[in-house]
């Protein structure tokens, strides 16, 4: 079945998934956000992001290192990978225990260790586990490969501290019901003051409406240049001062409530597709199609998602298995599966929205991941020690 708009499916969500709460409006706004940040994040997974990426960590602003900013994801340079097999393990898998089975003491006491659990008692995964931190702020980051009977298979990987991209969602527009959201547009914003400030690659307006790039080289200089070409030189570059401190922003804007489309924009999308590098708008239907699926009528290889999903709206504190950091083991599982399988429908679900230009740019999904690529395969040791 599909909806006409986010509000059909919030109403058909709260009459179904929530019909027990006491609010079941609210409750079925917030998981729709939640949603959004699932797509996203096994949208990255599926694009081989995994041991790169980290979820709510602190961002400096660039030359200004007294301000940080949360960003959701944000995916960095890896240092080194460490798989690693713990046999005899029971449950919870602690940060700890992989710690013990990784280093020697002399080590753990180096790099200042996390009280976080991989894998819990109740079989809740943690994504982009941090197990430890070095004292640079370089963050160890565990994944769970497998665990069989009582054997543990996992990858530890070091991130450097700076990534070179970040992910962030938003759902803006209007609560069905509502005449203005005054909320959404102080998110959007906040969205874009981060956008805007955590990149060497500064944005400047000329008088004639173009948008140009600034970057300034330790040596040499100031670049300034058309805005688009210039992030399409400094992702083929291999210059150290061009690459070091840069950000890749992205944003994953949804619907709230039938005020705009990708070609209809409202304040909210205008402020944000003037900020980020990049910004996706997830679908009604590709949102709609996803939660069809997932919870009103699933199939069977999708239940233990249901089921995790489920589990975690009954009202009661404490028990949420389905969220960007905490995911049921198995609904983990099976979701990645599911966005393998699907990768080439779901990037359908997006769409790339661009501030109106005199020459509109006809970007895709495609052109993001192979940046993202590029950016993941440069020689960031050697960038990071100039």
């Amino acid at each position: 079945m599909s909806y006409a708009s986010i509000d059909a499916l919030q109403k058909t969500l709260s009459s179904t998934v929530f019909k027990d709460r006491k609010d079941q409006k609210k409750a079925s706004g917030r998981a729709l956000g939640t949603i959004v940040e699932i797509i996203t994040f096994y949208t990255l997974r599926s694009w081989g992001f995994r041991n790169s990426l980290a979820i709510e960590r602190p961002l400096p602003e660039y030359k200004n290192p007294d301000i940080t900013h949360n960003v959701e994801y944000s995916i960095h340079p890896i240092i080194e990978t460490i798989p690693t097999c713990i046999p005899k393990v029971k449950l919870p898998l602690s940060a700890s225990k992989i710690r013990k089975a990784l280093w020697d003491k002399e080590r753990e006491k180096d790099d200042g260790g996390k009280s976080n659990q991989l894998l819990s008692s109740e079989n809740i995964l943690r994504n982009s586990c941090v197990i430890a931190e070095t004292k640079a702020g370089d963050p160890h980051v565990a994944h769970l490969d497998s665990f069989t009977g009582d054997v543990a298979t996992i990858s530890v990987s070091l991130l450097h501290r700076h990534p070179f991209a970040i992910f962030e969602c938003k759902r803006v527009g209007v609560e069905e019901g509502m005449k203005k959201g005054p909320q959404t547009i102080e998110k959007a914003k906040q969205g874009a003051y981060v956008a805007r400030t955590v990149s060497s690659l500064q944005k400047v307006r000329l008088k004639g409406e173009e948008l140009y790039g600034l970057i300034q080289p330790q040596t040499g200089p100031l670049i300034c240049e058309p805005y688009d070409s210039l992030i399409e030189k400094i992702i083929s570059s291999t210059t150290a001062d061009l690459l070091r401190d840069f950000v890749l922003t992205v944003g994953v804007v949804s619907n709230h409530g039938n005020w705009f489309t990708s070609e209809n924009h409202n304040k909210e999308l205008k402020v944000l597709a003037q900020s980020y590098d990049w910004l996706l708008f997830l679908t009604d239907k590709g949102l709609s199609d996803f939660i069809t699926e997932l919870l009103l009528n699933p199939a069977r290889d999708l239940e233990p998602a249901k089921k995790a999903f489920l589990a975690s709206y009954t009202g009661d504190e404490g028990r949420n298995r389905f969220t960007k950091v905490q995911m049921d083991a198995d609904a983990d599982r099976v979701l990645v599966k599911y966005f393998s399988d699907h990768a080439r429908r779901m990037e359908n679900w997006f769409n790339i929205i661009d501030p109106k230009q005199k020459i509109p740019r006809r970007r895709t999904l495609g052109q993001l991941r192979n940046h993202l690529s590029a950016l993941s395969r440069k020689n960031w040791k050697e960038i990071h020690k100039s």
